[in-house]
């Protein structure tokens, strides 16, 4: 009879990588928190711009589209939606495929605000960067697409 190798008193082997993960999750977690940190206090709120975001790079949407890529219910994001339309980020109109669904879509002012909200970190973070080597440049670049890689489904 073959013994179970976890069995009472015996430690289950961690996950591979683990350890790589972990300090991938805090350096990503911590960069975030400082890009954020980073923004003029007028700046969009994270839901706008990661609304912005979606629409800018899947193009029109549902809101449950735009929700789901954001793991959250699209009545969570009902006022967020409402306030993009009010100040002119984003347009509302009917799906043609069905009529009863809406779509929304970037408009150019929401393309711009988006832009601006993008280019306010990257300047930070261009400076920031500018205090590493070449290489370490490099590498980090290499990190952000294997991360956007990840992110993928």
């Amino acid at each position: 009879m073959v013994e179970d190798s976890t069995g009472p008193g015996q430690r289950e082997e961690p996950p591979p990588f683990l350890g790589a993960a972990s300090e991938i999750r805090r350096g990503a977690s911590r960069l975030a928190r400082r890009l954020r940190a980073e923004r003029s206090p007028g700046a969009l709120s994270a839901n706008k711009v990661g609304v912005l975001g979606h629409l800018y790079r899947r193009g029109p949407a549902t809101p449950g589209d735009v929700a789901a890529a954001d793991r959250q219910q699209p009545q969570s994001l009902t006022r967020v939606f409402a306030e993009l339309e009010r100040d002119g980020l984003i347009s509302r109109t009917a799906a043609e495929h069905d009529r009863r669904q809406t779509l929304l879509a970037l408009t150019p002012a929401g393309h711009a605000a988006l832009l601006a909200d993008v280019a306010e970190r990257d300047a930070w973070l261009a400076s920031a960067l500018a205090g590493l080597s070449e290489t370490e440049r490099e590498v980090l670049r290499l990190a952000g697409r294997l991360m956007d890689r990840l992110c993928d489904p």
